[in-house]
């Protein structure tokens, strides 16, 4: 059975299915809302003419929405549950999309005490989480307002206000910052954006409160020595993620126009995930990866040569400078105000045709 605080919009889904007459239905989701994967086939199939295929495929987030394979199984509807709209269905190919957030409640109460007994009053509160609990987290917020606390609910367009994603966070200019979910991959990104701001977590199945701490210094050494050694790289591998919409052919674009304004040599790779035993076979100096930023952040220790974000690649050809001029690491890799073109949503500035030297539109010294 499904279980009563997950909202999976049944009625919405069928209807959907109804409305476009759709023959056969995929449903795409991450592997904590895999276990009730049968149990939605056998709702849908008892309401709808549709036959129903499951996605098993590894989900990390919207950005694996996979509506290629989908096409390949002749779906006429790819279910995604679990995400925001990262990927526009106006984008998808060939293929309709619905996007179920999965509204998860929780009791919010238990949330406002919490807080009450950690901050005084006139605090100001900067709440942020997943989008399972943005509506929850809403009327959180509204009710601690009438506590006399200052409450945001920063928004990084195009994301709700509230949501947060492991790659893309917003600046904060509150007291302290609380996360409301379980885990720390979406926390992190938060803690990485504002790391003079102390954050906590509220784990709102296990009801617990906790002071999160991060290692800035450890990641900015890490990240910055791996640049260094890519500096003198003379060839590097051009990673596109091919998981789902990971891949971005326009930030791959970017990436080979700065590169070709260098002497290195450079080849492409596709791969669905990367892992250190594979870019060993390959033999190159160095990797630019276009898949997750988090994945070189997290895990580039682990890989025997340097494994770059597209930023990161950015900074090692000199076209852009080491960190924010906070001097804090971006997370802004799907803001619509990221700070340049190796990341998908940058909208670039409009140069004068006398302009030769412009990083805003090309990524590069040189048009």
């Amino acid at each position: 059975a499904l279980p009563q605080n997950y909202n999976f919009e049944i009625h919405k889904t069928i209807w959907r299915i109804r409305s476009l007459g759709a023959k056969r239905v995929a449903l795409q989701m991450p592997e904590g809302l895999t276990m009730f994967a049968t149990t939605l086939c056998d709702i849908l199939e008892t309401f709808t003419d549709a036959d129903t295929v499951i996605m098993g495929d590894v989900t990390y987030g919207a950005c694996c929405i996979d509506d290629f394979t989908a096409v390949a199984l002749g779906v006429d509807l790819l279910v995604h549950y679990g995400h925001s709209c990262l990927i526009p269905i106006d984008q998808t190919s060939e293929i309709k999309v619905l996007y179920i957030f999965v509204d998860i409640k929780i009791d919010p109460s238990h949330f406002v005490e919490t807080v009450k007994l950690n901050f005084p009053k006139q605090t100001h509160l900067a709440l942020v989480s997943t989008i399972q609990f943005v509506t929850t987290l809403h009327s959180v917020a509204k009710t601690l307002r009438t506590e006399d606390y200052i409450v945001t609910v920063p928004q990084c367009k195009p994301l709700s206000p509230g949501e947060i994603l492991g790659c893309t966070a917003p600046k904060l200019n509150s007291d302290v910052a609380i996360y409301l979910g379980d885990g720390r991959f979406h926390l992190e990104a938060i803690m990485i954006a504002n790391p003079d701001i102390p954050a906590y977590k509220y784990d709102p199945y296990e009801k617990k409160f906790t002071s999160e701490l991060y290692e800035h210094d450890l990641m900015r050494t890490n990240r910055q020595s791996h640049i260094n050694v890519a500096e003198g790289a003379g060839s590097f591998g051009l990673i596109l993620g091919t998981l789902g919409r990971q891949g971005s052919t326009k930030v791959l674009g970017n990436l080979e126009k700065q590169i070709s304004n260098s002497d290195r040599k450079f080849v492409k790779i596709l791969l669905s995930e990367i892992f250190p035993s594979k870019l060993a076979l390959f033999g190159l100096d160095a990797y630019v990866q276009v898949a997750c930023p988090r994945l070189s952040i997290d895990w580039g220790t682990a890989f025997p040569k340097p494994l770059l974000t597209p930023y990161e690649f950015s900074v090692s050809l000199g076209n852009s400078k080491w960190l924010k001029d906070d001097g804090t690491y971006p997370m802004d890799f799907y803001s619509n105000d990221s700070l340049g073109p190796w990341t998908p949503n940058y909208k670039p500035v409009i140069c004068s045709g006398t302009d030769k030297k412009c990083d805003n539109c090309c990524g590069g010294k040189d048009k």
